[in-house]
């Protein structure tokens, strides 16, 4: 594999086109939007920065990395020669449904098409396309340069062959890869997301405020970032509709999605993106968070 397809140029897709040209591959950035592709190598450049820095690279890969990615507004244009295609667009079921469809009758015969998605199913995914037996999901962790997880999640008629590749691509990037079946919310998010769920009830029935509650995490449980403030990382909107994947699919009423989150979107509150979430983003400095009005 040399030829890589990312489709979303948004925080996941920039990412992971920046990991894949950083280690050599021929990458095809794809978005509907120009401007978003704008942004996104702009992301990309200021990411290999931070990492010239942090001396994990050096200077003159620069250039090289950047070099190995071509953008693409038109999709037929970005997958023609694709060995592996990873889409990476809004975590909604019908917007990837209708792209696996488009991308099975474009793509080469012979292309893997992976999905970024945290808790989509891949069989259903998979079941719009003519080639179940070569899809499967390639959930990276955000912020992607950084983070070494991969979860490699197999559909219910994804091949061993299609996975096997995908755990060797995934160490070639330096990840490290685990491989996981298809169930709701996959493995990260089925624990990940519950918790979030309980530390915003926890605010909202008024057990503690978010400072307290991100405190107790990080002292007590040795959480790198406390709950709340990783909900804002990832955003409100996505944690939102993962939970509801998890309370449909599973049909446990302790995934139902907490209301105060259910406000909060609706808000247009939804964390680091939109400036404002658990904590505010316009007010804080960048040596300390300061938690929303509301919750003070």
């Amino acid at each position: 594999m040399k030829n890589i397809t990312i489709i979303g140029s948004g925080t996941m897709g920039n990412g992971i086109a920046h990991v894949f040209a950083q280690f050599g591959y021929e990458v095809s950035l794809c978005d509907v939007s120009a401007g978003a592709l704008e942004t996104g190598l702009k992301n990309i450049q200021q990411n290999i920065e931070r990492q010239i820095k942090k001396e994990i690279i050096k200077p003159e890969q620069k250039s090289e990395i950047l070099s190995k990615i071509k953008t693409f507004t038109l999709l037929n244009d970005g997958v023609k020669n694709a060995d592996l295609i990873i889409e990476a667009a809004t975590e909604n079921q019908d917007v990837k449904l209708n792209l696996f469809r488009e991308l099975d009758s474009i793509a080469p015969q012979s292309s893997i098409l992976a999905t970024n998605t945290s808790s989509i199913s891949i069989t259903k995914i998979a079941a719009v396309t003519k080639r179940p037996d070569k899809v499967i999901g390639m959930h990276f962790m955000n912020p992607v340069p950084v983070m070494k997880l991969v979860e490699v999640i197999n559909g219910y008629s994804t091949s061993k062959l299609t996975t096997e590749t995908i755990m060797e691509i995934s160490v070639k990037l330096e990840k490290i890869p685990v491989e996981v079946n298809d169930y709701p919310g996959f493995v990260a998010n089925r624990i990940l997301m519950p918790m979030i769920n309980e530390s915003i009830f926890s605010l909202f029935e008024g057990v503690a405020g978010v400072t307290e509650i991100d405190t107790v995490m990080k002292l007590g449980m040795a959480h790198p970032m406390g709950p709340l403030q990783l909900a804002d990382f990832i955003g409100l909107d996505v944690c939102l509709a993962i939970l509801r994947v998890l309370h449909d699919g599973l049909g446990n009423p302790k995934y139902a999605p907490c209301p105060l989150l259910v406000n909060m979107v609706e808000a247009g509150h939804k964390g680091v993106k939109s400036g404002i979430g658990f904590y505010d983003y316009n007010k804080s400095g960048k040596d300390k968070l300061i938690p929303a009005e509301r919750f003070l």
